[in-house]
């Protein structure tokens, strides 16, 4: 059992004791049965053989030998997995308030938020900022500050993880404040810095035993197992400043009529994806994968030329770029069980009963791993998603941005992120594997940051600039 199992089950097992007794409580049902799924130990349920850092590597063995759809509980907590789009689709609508969410301080996230009033006003207000038309308003922005990438890349490529990190945050707190992040921005290591934290955290397994037990929550900081206590205080204040501050931020240059268009000044609040964990896949795919970053140079010096940097009127030429993009968000999806959400009442599918408030996940990388769809799914392949012709198919990877009414709101405004920043570093640089004292390429195995959001740990990487006359 992992440590971090192990702070829960302690934390778990005390409450018990204190309270007098755990429970398990199957809900009735007259006919139908639960779907298939592991045999579970008693009173804890299904832990045993799940890597609470890559919990989705189980998920996706269970569903090999139960189905699509596969049941398990921890402590009493209903979950169900999926392991299909198509039941993925026809299943999720809502989802629950997880308590670590609210402990953490991300209860503003309409993504996390439970569904009422309060969500479908912000989901409202998200639609007008990002829907498709709208992100269009922010494409210049996005090109500037993939230009300000690039040269950053050229001045320290070996702090290209840093710089991404920047680009992202840039591009986001931009739309959101007219905050213009600089190079080592305090502001941009805290979002990092609490982001990181959140993802740790903000996993259904964990919320499942303070959903069982709710008491837990009322437990100090120092009793034993409450560690997610004290993260949470620090969380919360972290949140706070990052929140606050921009926002304060901008309500001055408004006052003082200095306040570029952004979505407070609308007015407006909102968010994006995380472009930062998408590219980095991306340089680690190029470095594993030289034949596809050569086919991606050829076609950009073809269409583009040498003298300048791709820009958005150049993307209906570079359709390869975007299947590149595709196969990237298909090959490690930074989300591999997307969005959990929740059964609001009892239900049924395909005969089988499913219990109110059961916890549903889908896995999104056993949907990206489908080797029906997806032949060796391991090895990096952007033609998957081209037609004979050479053209982009139909498939568009939406598993990678949600499901139903969750569905990311700012998935057009990521994808024009994604794509501009991606386009220029393949027309700027060659990414490889670095070369060793000995004279030899240093081979190495992905290792993998985990929590409800992925992306890879540092690995060696060489950042080479490519022949051309740019003016950036």
């Amino acid at each position: 059992m992992s440590s971090g199992w192990r702070d829960i089950y302690i934390g778990a097992l005390t409450c018990a004791a204190l309270v007098g007794a755990v429970c398990y409580v199957r809900e009735k049902r007259k006919v139908l049965p639960l779907p298939p799924g592991p045999r579970p130990m008693p009173i804890i349920g299904n832990i045993r053989g799940i890597d609470i850092n890559a919990p989705w590597l189980a998920y996706t063995e269970w569903g090999k030998q139960y189905g699509d759809i596969v049941y398990s509980h921890l402590f009493g907590q209903h979950i169900i997995v999926i392991n299909s789009e198509k039941v993925a689709i026809e299943l999720l609508e809502k989802r629950p308030e997880l308590p670590t969410n609210n402990l953490l301080g991300f209860d503003f996230n309409t993504i996390l938020m439970r569904y009422g009033a309060r969500w479908r006003r912000q989901r409202r207000i998200f639609h007008q900022a990002f829907r498709a038309e709208a992100s269009l308003g922010y494409r210049p922005m996005q090109q500037q500050k993939a230009k300000q990438l690039m040269c950053n890349m050229l001045d320290t490529p070996e702090e290209f993880v840093n710089h991404i990190r920047v680009f992202s945050s840039s591009v986001i707190m931009s739309a959101s404040y007219d905050y213009d992040t600089k190079y080592d921005d305090p502001l941009v290591a805290l979002i990092g810095t609490s982001l990181e934290l959140a993802v740790q955290e903000l996993r259904p397994e964990v919320a499942a035993v303070f959903i069982a037990f709710p008491s837990l929550l009322r437990l100090p900081a120092w009793f034993p197992g409450m560690s997610i206590k004290k993260k949470a205080i620090q969380s919360r204040e972290w949140v706070r400043e990052w929140m606050d501050d921009p926002f304060q931020y901008v309500l001055k240059r408004m006052a003082e009529g200095t306040a570029q268009s952004c979505i407070v000044s609308t007015p407006s609040d909102g968010s994006a994806e995380k472009t930062d964990s998408v590219l980095q896949i991306f340089i680690l795919a190029m470095v594993l994968f030289p034949e596809v970053q050569m086919k991606a140079h050829a076609l950009i010096d073809a269409v583009v030329g040498t003298s300048r940097l791709p820009t958005f009127e150049d993307r209906s030429s570079l359709q390869y770029i975007d299947a590149i993009l595709r196969e990237t968000l298909r090959w490690h999806p930074i989300l591999p069980l997307s969005v959990s959400h929740a059964s609001v009442d009892s239900d049924m599918y395909e005969g089988y009963y499913i219990p109110k408030g059961a916890i549903i996940m889908p896995n999104v990388w056993a949907m990206s791993q489908n080797e029906e769809k997806y032949p060796n799914p391991s090895q990096f392949s952007p033609e998957r998603f081209l037609n004979a012709d050479g053209n982009l198919n139909d498939d568009t990877v939406d598993m990678a941005f949600g499901f139903g009414r969750r569905i990311c709101v700012g998935r057009h405004f990521a994808d024009a992120s994604v794509w501009i920043a991606m386009s220029g570093l393949l027309a700027m640089f060659t990414f490889s594997k670095r070369i060793g004292a000995d004279g030899e390429a240093i081979e190495f195995e992905p290792q993998w940051f985990s929590g409800i959001a992925t992306h890879p740990l540092p690995f060696p990487c060489s950042v080479i600039p490519r022949l051309r006359k740019v003016d950036i």
